[in-house]
């Protein structure tokens, strides 16, 4: 096992120096930094982090980016907290959102009453696509 780079200063030179919580412990012989090697865990693809924050952005909850991305919500939370994201509040409007396939997508665009009077995002979401459109609230 070649020993990582430090954390503090990020030199190679670092040596064995123990076994904490069961794994391996390292010194460095340049800033005298101990640390441990990095649990591997499971790493979520970066094109989730992206397409989560952009959703979250949007406008779209925690709990309905899980069920259209398959990821935590707690995972979301933590992105959005990590990045330090601020959603824009705006009252008059709020997202409606549709996935559709290309056909759909390209049906949906040839009906102009659907792109008259609102703003709208179209994102690439796997094999699928999200319309986003924004629609003023309607006092009842």
């Amino acid at each position: 096992m070649t020993a990582p780079a430090c954390p503090k200063c990020e030199s190679l030179e670092a040596t064995k120096s123990g076994i904490i919580n069961e794994r391996q412990r390292f010194r460095c012989r340049q800033c005298g930094y101990h640390f441990t090697v990095a649990k591997v865990g499971r790493e979520v693809n970066p094109y989730y982090v992206v397409k989560a924050l952009q959703l979250y952005i949007e406008g779209v909850g925690y709990r309905e980016i899980e069920r259209l991305l398959g990821v935590s919500h707690v995972s979301v939370m933590n992105w959005v907290k990590k990045y330090g994201v601020k959603v824009p509040r705006q009252t008059d409007y709020h997202p409606t959102y549709k996935i559709l396939n290309q056909r759909e997508v390209a049906e949906y665009f040839q009906n102009p009453a659907n792109v008259k009077g609102a703003g709208m995002l179209l994102t690439e979401l796997g094999d699928k696509f999200m319309l986003i459109r924004w629609e003023r609230f309607r006092a009842g």
